[in-house]
């Protein structure tokens, strides 16, 4: 019985230790590939985007490689996102009340 117990014991700590190994895989590697990234992006885009008149920017915000621009135009409220590598528009979502 005491010989049963070691061996469940010898296998409980072996798979909490591959269980630990693995989550502290990920975290490297998360954090090596962010610096990478981070490195990599050496070009920076610039650019004019137009809106319509009388339109006006409520927030901004960063969504991974977008860039999402929150816009009130005339009383209704628009999103637009946009790649930011190139500021190219990717996207468009209008938001209107109904009748």
């Amino acid at each position: 019985m005491v010989a049963r117990a070691r061996w469940l014991m010898v296998i409980s700590a072996l798979t909490t230790a591959l269980a630990i190994a693995a989550v502290l895989g990920v975290i490297g590697y998360r954090i090596f590939h962010a610096g990478r990234s981070a490195g990599r992006s050496g070009a920076v885009a610039a650019g004019i985007v137009t809106l319509p008149k009388g339109a006006r920017v409520i927030a901004t915000a960063t969504a991974g490689d977008r860039i999402v621009v929150t816009i009130d135009i005339a009383g209704a409220t628009e999103i637009r996102t946009f790649d930011a590598a190139t500021l190219e528009q990717t996207g468009r979502l209008r938001f209107a009340t109904a009748p």
